[in-house]
């Protein structure tokens, strides 16, 4: 069985998709048609596992355009849109996802993508990699290098790399300016306010938004929500992180107090049990809590079940929790990520220059992975300007350069006043 999708009828409806995201994804489709004739990836095996959007649709078939065989699962149970994993499979990609998957199906899924024996790997949150690495350590001799796309992923995958556990190389995509200045704040920011409102037709103006961590997510979400009317509170535990949310005019309090005048809550810290019992026990009737952290482990869903009388489903990815005193809270998305499970994710123009990274970064594996110590590499400087370049041109946008007296007096350290 080469794929297991929930309805293969639904390939036309995500073929419609895939070709709205290319016309939004310029850099991308620029590099799908020099791949197409250079063929970079050919002999190269992909196994893939990031979130089965419009968008990973587009960079899937960019992968085969460049001469690569992929396989391919969703990095997230809510996140894959099933129409799109049906247009894929029907194209003759070997994918296994499908909304609503279970633990043991989620797995399941990764370890089907492995049966190929891939020469690479792509990863959004490193299931992939640690499913190669716990379960199927033989297959990474035939592993030239791995790409991670996310934060939490990127955390977890340099903690391997110190301690000398990684098996074979692994580029940060996520790290690259171009990636996290962009998809990370512009991106989370503007998908998480549309889960959001999807989800609960609530009116932000005049809310009492809290943003738990104020990091490139939790930033590009504050900064989405005060420009739709939202007084914002953040939270934090970095001293650092807490100084800029201040000096860029948020409220900045302990989760505990926040908790308590609250009225919508995101989560976005890579850490768990960020909203637990004692805050579930004072926030107010109507509070609204949400995630778009990479995992549901933010929010302690156990504690909200045990403090509730009665639990249903109000409208999709809503869900209501009736306390014994009568308050009301309200969980979206199951607390997996808001902004895929109740949106579509990230907007594609902002995706376009981060599966950019991705595909030169795999390309650069499969030219010279094998001589690459088996750590967390960056990518390079260089690519990044030349990406922002080419996304700036597509834009209609120009910019100045320095004449060549400029670019010696850059470096002229004899120079004074």
């Amino acid at each position: 069985m080469k794929f297991k999708v929930a309805d293969l009828s639904l390939a036309p409806q995500g073929r419609l998709k895939l070709e709205w995201a290319e016309s939004r994804m310029p850099v991308l489709m620029r590099l799908r048609e020099r791949f197409a004739r250079e063929q970079p990836l050919r002999g190269a095996r992909i196994a893939g596992c990031l979130h089965v959007t419009k968008e990973t649709g587009v960079l899937v078939r960019t992968l085969r355009a460049a001469g690569a065989e992929v396989s391919w699962s969703g990095c997230n149970p809510l996140s894959t849109q099933d129409d799109v994993a049906a247009c894929l499979a029907d194209e003759g990609t070997s994918i296994y996802a499908w909304r609503g998957l279970s633990v043991e199906e989620f797995y399941w899924c990764i370890d089907r993508t492995l049966d190929f024996q891939p020469t690479l790997t792509l990863d959004d949150g490193a299931d992939l990699i640690f499913s190669v690495h716990n379960r199927h350590p033989e297959l990474a001799r035939g592993i030239r290098g791995g790409t991670e796309e996310t934060t939490t992923g990127v955390h977890r995958l340099r903690a391997m790399g110190k301690a000398g556990k990684l098996l074979y190389p692994v580029i940060a995509v996520n790290d690259a300016e171009t990636k996290w200045d962009f998809d990370n704040v512009f991106g989370t920011g503007q998908s998480s306010i549309d889960g959001i409102i999807r989800s609960t037709a609530i009116l932000l103006a005049g809310k009492v938004f809290v943003v738990a961590g104020f990091g490139h997510c939790g930033r590009g979400t504050a900064l989405r929500a005060r420009g739709m009317g939202s007084l914002v509170v953040v939270t934090e535990v970095d001293p650092i992180q807490a100084l800029k949310a201040r000096l860029e005019g948020f409220d900045v309090l302990p989760m505990d107090e926040a908790a308590k005048i609250g009225d919508v809550f995101i989560t976005a810290t890579g850490m768990k049990d960020v909203l637990c019992e004692r805050h579930f026990r004072v926030m107010k009737d109507g509070a609204v809590i949400c995630n778009t952290g990479h995992y549901d482990c933010e929010i302690r869903i156990p504690d909200l079940e045990a403090l509730a009388e009665s639990h249903r489903e109000i409208r999709p990815n809503n869900e209501e929790y009736r306390m014994k005193d009568g308050r009301r809270i309200y969980l979206l998305a199951r607390g997996r990520l808001v902004n895929l499970a109740g949106a579509e994710g990230h907007p594609s123009e902002v995706m376009d220059m981060s599966f950019a990274n991705q595909l030169l970064a795999l390309v650069r594996l499969h030219r010279e992975g094998d001589k690459l110590s088996k750590d967390v590499h960056d990518l390079p400087r260089e690519q990044d300007q030349e990406l922002a370049a080419l996304k700036l041109e597509t834009l209609g946008i120009r910019i100045d350069t320095l004449t060549p007296e400029q670019i010696a007096y850059r470096s002229d350290y004899a120079a004074g006043t």
